[in-house]
Formats: C-alpha cells, sequence, structure tokens
C-alpha cells in the first residue's frame, strides 16, 4: 500500500464554490421561488443553450405564473449579488505555487451563455484557469455524464488524476461513478483539507509540521490546557530519531511524567515505571543504571507479584499498557524470568480482549495493540515471538477496519505491520490520510487520561511522528526513506535509539476465524510463557538487590 497518486487536475463548480450569489431580488418573487426556477426544467435548456434569454423568461413566467419583466429583473438582481470568493481562490493560486505549478486547473459550470457573459466581468483572478467549461457551451449539464466525458475527452486526462469540487453532491456522485475524485464543497476549511489530501505529499507535509514546531510539540488535555510532560516527548524521539524536535526534561534513573509540576491531579506525583521504561528504552543509559532501575521496579508489585505503575507503594495502581512497557525494558536486557507474572496476565489481557475499551490510563484499544508490538520488536528472543506474535496477529486482525482517531488509525497499521499484515492495514492507512490537516499535522487524538478524573491528554506531534512512521511501514522503500526527519546528533546522554525495529516475518497464519482464535487459550499460553521462560534452563528469579 502507498499514498494514493498525485491528483494534478483541479476542477471547479464556479457558483456556490468560487463565486457566491443570492436569491433575494427587489421584485415580489421570494427566495424560494428564485430557487425554484433556476432549479426548473426549463432553466436547464436554457443552462444547456437550447433557449434563448427571452425564450427562458417568457416559459418561467408560464410555469410559476409570472409577469415577465418581474423575472427579467430578478435575474438582473441575482447577477449584481454574484461576488468572488477571493480567498479561497487565493488558496487555490497558492496551492498552485506550492505545487511548483504543476496544477492543471480548470472550472465546469451550469451557466447560461448570458449569465456567463456577465460573470466574467466580475473582478476574479480568471487566469487561474486553463479552460472553463460551460454547459451552454458544451450543450450539456451537470450532473449528466457525458458533460464529465466531454471535460475528460478536451482535457485528455485519466479520471484518477481529476478533484472535482461543486456544491452539490448529485454533480460529485456522478463525477464520482466515472473514477474522478469528488469533494462536496460545504466548508472551506474541509474543502482545503480535502485539496491538499489528494494534491500534496503526505510525508513531506508531516515532517515540515514537526520542524515548524520543534522544540514546541506539547501535550494537552481535553479542556484545552497545555501539560508539560515527558512521555509523548520521547515517544515522539523513539519514532523520528531527532533530538531537536522534542523537549523533555532529561532524568539519569527514574522518570517522572511531568516535567515540572503536575497539571490537573495532585501537587505531589511521583516517579513512574511506565515513563521510566519509555526513558530508559530511548535513551539508553550504561548497564549499571538499567539493572540498579529494574531492581528497584521489582519492589513495586501487586499482591499478584504484577508491576505498579508508580514508584510508590501507597498508590498501588496496575494497567496492563504499563506492565507492557516494563516487560519491554527486563525482556530486551535479558531479564525476562523476573516479570512472569506480569508477562502472564499481559497475555490474559490480549487473550481476553479486556483493552477493548482501553484501560485505566490509556484511552483506546490501539494503545494497547500497539505497545504490544513495540514489545515484540524490544524483545530479542524468537521462542517468545513464537508465543506471542499469532495472537497478536489475530487480534490486531480482528480491530482492521474499526473506527478510530488519527492515533488510533496510526498505531493500529504500525502493530499490524510489526506481525505481517501489510496488505490488511493498507484500509486503515487510507482512513488515516485524509485525516491530515491544513498545517500539515494529524488532528488531536487522546493517548492516555488520569486514572481519578478521566481527562484525556493528546499529543498532536506524537500523532504526526507515528502518523508518518505507519505511512513508511507500508512504503518500506522510498516512503520511508521519505519519511526520515534529518536528525541532528544525538547528545551522549541521549545516544541513537537501538531497539528493534521490525519483527522477524511470522510464519503462515490462516485468517483470524473463530476458530483460530479460540485455539488460544489459556492453558496454551500459559504453558508457552513458561516453556518460553525457562526453556534455556532459567529457572529461579535473579535475587532483588536494593536499589543502587
Amino acid at each position: 500500500m502507498s499514498s494514493p497518486p498525485r491528483c494534478r487536475v483541479l476542477i471547479f463548480d464556479l457558483g456556490d464554490v468560487l463565486f457566491s450569489w443570492s436569491p433575494v431580488t427587489s421584485t415580489s418573487i421570494s427566495p424560494r421561488t428564485f430557487k425554484n426556477i433556476v432549479s426548473c426544467p426549463v432553466w436547464h435548456q436554457y443552462e444547456r443553450g437550447r433557449l434563448t434569454e427571452d425564450e427562458c423568461y417568457r416559459l418561467v413566467g408560464e410555469r410559476f405564473s409570472l409577469d415577465l419583466a418581474e423575472v427579467r429583473q430578478a435575474v438582473i438582481d441575482a447577477r449584481a449579488s454574484l461576488q468572488p470568493d477571493d480567498n479561497f481562490i487565493h488558496f487555490i493560486r497558492e496551492l498552485q505555487a506550492e505545487e511548483q505549478d504543476t496544477l492543471r486547473i480548470f472550472a465546469m459550470s451550469n451557466i447560461s451563455a448570458p449569465d456567463y457573459e456577465v460573470t466574467r466581468t466580475k473582478p476574479a483572478d480568471w487566469s487561474i484557469f486553463e479552460r472553463v467549461f460551460t454547459s451552454a457551451g458544451a450543450g450539456m449539464r451537470k450532473p449528466d455524464l457525458c458533460f464529465f466525458k466531454y471535460v475528460l475527452d478536451e482535457i485528455k486526462v485519466e479520471p484518477s488524476s481529476v478533484v472535482f469540487v461543486d456544491d452539490r453532491f448529485e454533480n460529485v456522485l456522478a463525477a464520482r461513478s466515472l473514477g474522478i475524485n469528488g469533494i462536496v464543497f460545504d466548508n472551506p476549511s474541509r474543502v482545503r483539507q480535502a485539496l491538499r489530501y489528494h494534491v500534496c505529499d503526505p510525508v513531506s507535509r508531516g515532517r515540515a509540521f514537526l520542524e515548524a514546531h520543534a522544540g514546541r510539540l506539547e501535550s494537552e488535555t481535553s479542556s484545552g490546557t497545555p501539560v508539560a510532560e515527558n512521555f509523548a516527548q520521547l515517544l515522539i524521539l523513539e519514532a523520528t530519531n531527532d533530538r531537536k524536535l522534542v523537549n523533555f526534561i532529561h532524568h539519569p534513573r527514574t522518570w517522572n511524567f511531568f516535567q515540572k509540576k503536575p497539571t490537573g491531579t495532585t501537587d505531589e506525583f511521583p516517579a513512574d515505571l511506565d515513563t521510566t521504561s519509555i526513558g530508559l528504552m530511548v535513551t539508553q543509559p550504561d548497564d549499571h543504571v538499567f539493572n540498579s532501575v529494574m531492581d528497584e521496579m521489582l519492589q513495586f508489585v501487586t499482591e499478584d507479584n504484577i508491576s505498579m505503575t508508580y514508584f510508590d507503594a501507597e498508590r498501588p495502581r496496575t494497567d496492563p499498557i504499563v506492565a507492557l512497557n516494563v516487560l519491554t525494558v527486563f525482556h530486551s536486557r535479558g531479564r525476562a524470568a523476573d516479570l512472569a507474572h506480569t508477562l502472564e496476565w499481559a497475555l490474559g489481557v490480549l487473550e481476553h480482549r479486556a483493552y477493548l475499551d482501553g484501560t485505566r490510563y490509556y484511552e483506546t484499544a490501539e494503545c494497547f495493540l500497539f505497545f504490544a508490538a513495540r514489545f515484540l520488536r524490544a524483545a530479542p528472543d524468537a521462542s517468545l515471538h513464537a508465543v506471542l506474535a499469532p495472537l497478536l496477529r489475530a487480534r490486531v486482525l480482528e480491530r482492521i477496519g474499526a473506527a478510530g482517531d488519527a492515533l488510533a488509525l496510526a498505531m493500529r497499521v504500525l502493530a499490524a505491520a510489526a506481525v505481517g499484515l501489510h496488505a490488511e492495514a493498507a484500509r486503515d492507512l487510507a482512513a488515516l490520510l485524509p485525516l491530515q490537516l491544513e498545517d500539515g499535522g494529524w488532528g488531536p487524538s487522546w493517548v492516555y487520561k488520569y486514572g481519578a478524573s478521566g481527562v484525556k491528554i493528546g499529543n498532536r506531534g506524537l500523532t504526526t511522528a507515528l502518523a508518518l512512521r505507519a505511512i513508511a511501514a507500508l512504503e518500506p522503500g522510498e516512503a520511508q526513506a521519505a519519511c526520515h526527519l534529518t536528525p541532528e546528533p544525538v547528545p551522549r546522554a541521549l545516544p541513537k535509539l537501538r531497539v528493534q525495529t521490525a519483527l522477524p516475518s511470522p510464519p503462515p497464519s490462516p485468517p483470524a476465524s473463530a476458530k483460530h482464535v479460540r485455539r488460544f487459550s489459556a492453558g496454551a499460553i500459559a504453558k508457552g510463557v513458561y516453556t518460553y521462560l525457562f526453556h534455556e534452563g532459567v529457572s529461579r528469579k535473579r535475587s532483588r538487590s536494593s536499589p543502587s
């Protein structure tokens, strides 16, 4: 799957797209009646050039029982109200310049010859159009398919390379039926976003957004409050390997979610195992620090020997995604046996789909699948992959095509790619790409939430960084190279990532039918886990030393 081919031809309607007008006239004809007039079969024939102006007015007067002079004056008033949308026309000109004048721009309008003559007198930027196709000139009108075929034949392009913009859905539907990309003009901002999706390269736009906001990619709550936190910054660095993009407070051992004073929670906020796990994996300190922190982590487990969230025994919270991130650290350092019960719990959450409504601290099911895939990438053991990858593959496959915001879609694509579901993930990538906003970034999406209040936190920088990674994951050649953000050298305190970035190719798996999914019973998983943990003679845990 690749990004859709960039469209090079734009066709715009005139009335109610590039020009506005008013049906309010100085006559006794009401706006509703006037709209009915310009929508009736007589007017349609006039627009096709099959009636003269006088014939049209006469027939309209007879059809609607109106005085001929009133009809003529109402049309004069409507013509006078016609005004170009200079802002939107300027946007088209800017888009043309951004694409280095490679766009061909046309207009296609249902309009009579006399009305078009008047329209051309309006002070608009008419030079932007290579050609204007009118219904009067062609003898056809939208939504007649023959009119679209005529235009395509005249400009000699394939329908797939064309974007057509019109305010009437029936016209857009007709265009789409011929393979033309259609946009309904309902909201200028949405239409600009859609045009950029069809015309511009998403990777270069996303990269430009990140670089334009380097050092200012702050998180924000669902109420609009900025949150200065380390977690998202670390994930952005992991996704881009570009230190200049992020701004965080480096911690030599354990990490705190917040950079400074906590926002929206208690004034005193302890360091947590979640941010610490991400921090360790991203900054890669020396072995002594890794082992010292892991030893300290082992002091904070529940009665079930499951890793807690905080370095605080007074806050005995657990979260399966936090567990996955802690497991990532231990497995990457060869200490898998230390957290056998935590792994067993995480597997149970995966097997029984306990993550579908999110977790205590994370908003979506995709967060769990993404961090599970990240865990697999970091763990070097093929035997662990053999146990976990098939189940994760089945669970990801179940989510393909589900509704989700930009971050959920990006995380799902990345999780799918990690377990070999590249073709299947194309559907979610196709849903992700149009969500790119005008400024090049992907919109606000919720990553995590406060456990007590439920206040959500998101970060556009993280969403954009993962969206770019998702594009690269399904385009391992050219797009992956394009997605790489030119990094500054990472200082010694923050060495470049050494996390494995791709899983070994999993064995072929049948479709995720109910039968296929059911075979992952709790007993079978537990057996696989313990076989993995003790296969190479690791029959007892390391001794727990006190933190140094």
